[in-house]
C-alpha cells in the first residue's frame, strides 16, 4: 500500500468553527477520518498532519523528500507567500497535488491569486470543499 502525506497548514485545525460559510462545517478530525477511509478505498495508506507552525511544515516536506511520498498539501496562507514552503515543495521526488477548500482565484483579496506551490504541482484542485481531498488522493491513486 502506498503511503501519503496529507498536510494541512495553518488555521485548518480550526475547520468547522473558522468562517463555515467558506470552509464548511467539517472538522479537521472528520476531514481526517474522511480522508483515511478514502485513502483505504483508493489502495493508499494515508496519514493527515495540521500544523500551524511553518517550521513543522517544513520538516514534514523534507522527510516526504526524503522518503519519496507523495503529498496532498494544502498550505493554507503559506500557499501565498512562503518561499520556505517554495523551496521544499521543489525538494519532493513523489507527485504533489495542491488542494484548496476555497477556490483562492475567486476570493476577493488579491494576495490569495498567487501561489508558491503551484509549479511544483502535478495537479491544483479548488473550490470542491472538503471534497477536494478525495480527488487530490485519487490523483495520487492515478499516479
Amino acid at each position: 500500500m502506498t503511503k501519503v502525506l496529507v498536510l494541512n497548514g495553518p488555521n485548518l485545525g480550526r475547520l468547522g468553527k473558522r468562517q463555515p460559510e467558506i470552509y464548511g462545517h467539517t472538522t479537521h478530525a472528520e476531514l481526517a477520518e474522511l480522508c483515511t477511509g478514502w485513502g483505504a478505498d483508493l489502495g493508499l495508506e494515508v496519514e493527515v498532519r495540521q500544523t500551524n507552525h511553518e517550521g513543522q511544515m517544513l520538516d514534514w516536506l523534507n522527510a516526504a523528500a526524503d522518503d519519496g511520498l507523495p503529498v496532498v498539501l494544502n498550505a493554507a496562507a503559506w500557499t501565498h507567500y512562503s518561499y520556505a514552503i517554495f523551496d521544499a515543495c521543489a525538494q519532493l521526488t513523489a507527485p504533489l497535488v495542491e488542494v484548496h477548500i476555497s477556490d483562492p482565484h475567486q476570493r476577493p483579496e488579491e494576495f490569495r491569486h498567487t501561489s508558491v506551490v503551484t509549479p511544483y504541482a502535478v495537479e491544483v484542485i479548488a473550490g470542491h470543499g472538503i471534497d477536494g481531498y478525495r480527488m487530490a488522493l485519487e490523483v495520487l491513486a492515478r499516479a
